[in-house]
């Protein structure tokens, strides 16, 4: 083997075999892309348990070197840390639900009560920005609010099948969330030996120099992927805090509401604040243009501390990849691979350069030098 590789024509053999790799799978996407689906499907709780796990084990990890580092026994700390970490998951879970939910209730029917009175009111900022009611067709769609209960009465019948197979759907996505979350516990205590059991099988397979340098690899990836989502979570959180007290300092309706929305969509990098501003806006303007206007005007500014100060705080240099490249990424990514695609564009880019940077083009430096 090491003989075939030292010919002349063995790197344009590879070269031209990876070519025509790409070409097919290129030409055929679609067949690639419901296979990958159909693994995925039946694979799902698995994966989404992994994920879960995957998630959690910073938080254990923390809780295990600072609540529980005094422990010498280490099965008895790591039980310790990781029952801790599902418990405050679980918490806080159920915070937000008992938050949320009946506000969520609340909202929707001070909507629908006071529905007369918003588009009055948005009726009356059209009429002094010089604009007709006609432009929205406020008259038409929703003049009051036993028309709006009437549309959605019959929309409701009209779709009542596609409702029902949703419902359905939810309810299975729900049973494989609990699924997945049971085994993400057995996952997440069974972590070590899980990367022994990796760490023994890429041995076996590579073995020596390259064995390691590829576990370096991994261990690098996973530290990308791990800083990313722990800083974007806590990023995230920051700016749902900040957007909440700030509307109730104002004194805006659907406090919870709107801040959640925010700090959920803040995830999605590049468009996730202007989708948030667009939805809380929307929300806000039904109810009172001004706080729509106000509302908007402190996202623009909290974005702007967000992308200047906070999270390069929090990222510091961990990614170093420009803003092209990520906007790049999350077009690439999420026409390929959907929500998730664009949720892990920019991990998936900065893991990209760092193996461009510190292996791919040392490589080539190599080769130059060997002509």
């Amino acid at each position: 083997m090491k003989r075939i590789r030292e010919k002349p024509w063995y790197n344009h053999a590879v070269a031209l075999s990876i070519a025509v790799v790409l070409y097919v799978l290129l030409t055929n996407w679609g067949s690639v892309r419901e296979g990958i689906g159909d693994f995925f499907r039946y694979f799902s709780p698995v994966i989404y348990g992994c994920i879960i796990a995957y998630i959690v084990s910073p938080l254990a990890q923390l809780y295990g070197q600072t609540l529980f580092g005094r422990i010498k026994k280490e099965r008895t700390r790591v039980g310790l840390s990781n029952f801790l970490a599902f418990l405050t998951v679980i918490l806080f879970l159920v915070f937000l639900l008992l938050m949320l939910v009946p506000q969520l209730i609340e909202s929707v029917a001070t909507f629908a009560g006071n529905l007369d009175g918003y588009v009055a009111s948005l009726r009356a900022m059209l009429e002094k920005l010089g604009l007709s009611a006609t432009v929205l067709d406020l008259d038409r769609f929703i003049s009051s609010s036993e028309a709006l209960i009437d549309t959605i009465t019959a929309f409701i019948k009209e779709n009542l099948s596609v409702i029902l197979s949703t419902s359905v759907g939810v309810g299975k996505g729900a049973v494989q969330f609990f699924i997945a979350f049971l085994l993400s516990i057995y996952l997440l205590g069974d972590k070590n030996r899980l990367k022994n059991g990796v760490k023994q099988l890429v041995t076996a397979a590579v073995g020596g120099k390259k064995a390691e340098d590829f576990i370096r690899v991994l261990r690098r990836c996973h530290v990308i992927l791990k800083r990313y989502i722990v800083f974007n979570l806590l990023d995230s959180l920051i700016v749902g805090t900040a957007n909440a007290l700030f509307m109730a300092i104002v004194g805006m309706p659907y406090v919870g509401l709107v801040s959640f929305v925010v700090a959920v969509i803040n995830l999605v990098p590049t468009f996730g604040p202007v989708i948030g501003a667009i939805i809380g806006g929307f929300i806000l303007l039904m109810v009172n243009p001004w706080h729509a206007l106000a509302f908007l005007i402190f996202t623009m500014v909290l974005q702007t501390i967000d992308g200047y100060i906070l999270k390069p705080k929090l990222f510091g240099d961990s990614l170093g990849i420009s803003g092209l490249w990520i906007l790049v990424g999350v077009v690439v990514c999420g026409r390929a691979f959907g929500v998730v695609g664009i949720l892990l564009a920019i991990p998936g880019v900065a893991i990209l350069d760092f193996l461009y940077r510190e292996y791919f083009l040392p490589w080539l430096e190599k080769k130059r030098k060997e002509q």
